[in-house]
């Protein structure tokens, strides 16, 4: 199995989680965040849904330079109710998806570069920027946004196993 055929397969499976947890985000309350300091629901629940936004770029750029023009400046407007958050989730899913099918290994160890102006970031193979950027900052931050909606009390879905509102999802057959 290729690296990004290994990626694909925990990608597919924390990808259909992610995605049961977004269409719980309520409509209504993406002004709401539990501290002053936390961000707001919205903008979490926009975080997450593009988060496959970001193995794009690893995969398709060898760097990317966040201080440029329009580096960070240019992305979509946040998503104001669920179905949003969900229709962007899907379609960056989908583009991230279709770029690991084609990915081959000498691809997924060439190095990518994130720098801000002349900081430089991090200066990674592409398989690991895809596991830190990607995958553990995905995992990190739907985590969160589990925790925001039990405290508006909207059922939390399973995630790893059963959760205090839903039974666990069924493995598919075959799957770890």
């Amino acid at each position: 199995m290729s690296i990004a055929e290994n990626f694909l397969t925990e990608f597919e499976h924390e990808g259909k989680t992610t995605r049961r947890v977004l269409e719980r985000v309520p409509d209504g309350k993406f002004d709401w965040a539990p501290h002053a300091r936390s961000m707001t629901l919205g903008k979490l629940a926009g975080h997450v849904a593009g988060t496959p936004e970001m193995g794009v770029i690893v995969l398709s750029e060898t760097e990317r330079d966040v201080a440029a023009p329009g580096g960070a400046a240019s992305r979509p407007a946040p998503p104001t109710d669920a179905a949003q958050l969900v229709q962007r989730w899907d379609e960056n899913f989908a583009r991230l998806r279709t770029l690991l099918h084609e990915a081959g290994d000498d691809a997924m160890q060439q190095i990518f570069v994130l720098r801000a102006g002349e900081n430089v970031m991090f200066r990674l193979p592409r398989a690991q920027a895809v596991r830190a950027m990607v995958m553990n900052h995905l995992i990190h931050h739907r985590g969160q946004l589990s925790v925001y909606l039990r405290m508006l009390d909207v059922p939390v879905p399973s995630i790893y196993g059963p959760s205090a509102d839903e039974a666990a999802a069924p493995v598919a057959r075959g799957a770890a």
